[in-house]
């Protein structure tokens, strides 16, 4: 099968109430381009229905596919399958919700073309110039964000202050070298993908996003605590080099 420019890979659980609009502005952007690209929607196992509404939408949004997974795993689970699964020269995970707008792709080319082998968005201005919130995320969850990036940083990630931004896009080779050595299957991949970039050499671009945040986020309290048990569980992976990354 022929490969494609870019892919543009939506990890989806639950996500049917508001997928529809989302993919429709991605239809919108991607048309309008000169190059080859698909979208895949991974669903991880919903149970409201949004494999219904993808396959509703196959008619509507051009490029679309559907891989419909039946069993719950975890967003990092989901990025995993449909970026390998992917067959683009570039491949890029998003959000369902579109909170950081598809129309962030025209900034990541200028990286590509000055060598780098993966661009993420960030909505801290620290790491770019620009970043934005649309609405600013609640004293509490600001707190444990804040205070969880500077473990992220202390332990997997150093130069990096936002890591969590669902924006991320690779070449196919780093892609692949990448996520075949990922072990985290829920929210703490974008972690784990970033500690074995640079461990490995990879360059990393970072541009700035305007996020507009949902109001039903679905990382609570117990989200947090999880994530910063599998950073710990990164770290001792990375000691042990259980991502085979030491030659």
């Amino acid at each position: 099968m022929d490969e494609i420019y870019l892919s543009v890979v939506i990890p989806a659980y639950n996500e049917g109430e508001g997928l529809g609009s989302a993919l429709l502005a991605f239809d919108k952007y991607l048309s309008q381009q000169k190059y080859s690209y698909e979208i895949i929607v991974y669903n991880d196992g919903s149970s409201d229905g949004t494999a219904a509404v993808v396959k509703r939408f196959v008619q509507l949004v051009r490029n679309l596919r559907l891989i419909d997974n039946k069993q719950n795993h975890g967003k990092g689970y989901a990025v995993k399958k449909g970026m390998l699964m992917a067959r683009g020269k570039y491949r890029l995970f998003t959000d369902a919700d579109n909170s950081t707008s598809i129309e962030h792709l025209d900034k990541v080319w200028e990286h590509f073309e000055k060598g780098a082998e993966i661009v993420i968005g960030s909505r801290d201005s620290k790491d770019a110039k620009g970043a934005s919130q649309a609405v600013p995320q609640p004293f509490a969850k600001r707190l444990m964000g804040n205070l969880g990036n500077v473990l992220i940083q202390l332990l997997a990630v150093w130069g990096i202050w936002d890591t969590q931004c669902g924006f991320k896009i690779m070449t196919k080779e780093a892609a692949e070298d990448i996520l075949t050595r990922c072990l985290v299957d829920r929210w703490s991949l974008d972690i784990e993908i970033l500690a074995i970039a640079k461990r490995l050499g990879y360059k990393i671009g970072i541009i700035p996003v305007h996020w507009v945040n949902r109001t039903d986020s679905r990382v609570g309290i117990k989200g947090y605590i999880r994530t910063f048990w599998d950073l710990f569980k990164i770290k001792y992976n990375l000691i042990i080099d259980k991502y085979h990354l030491k030659k």
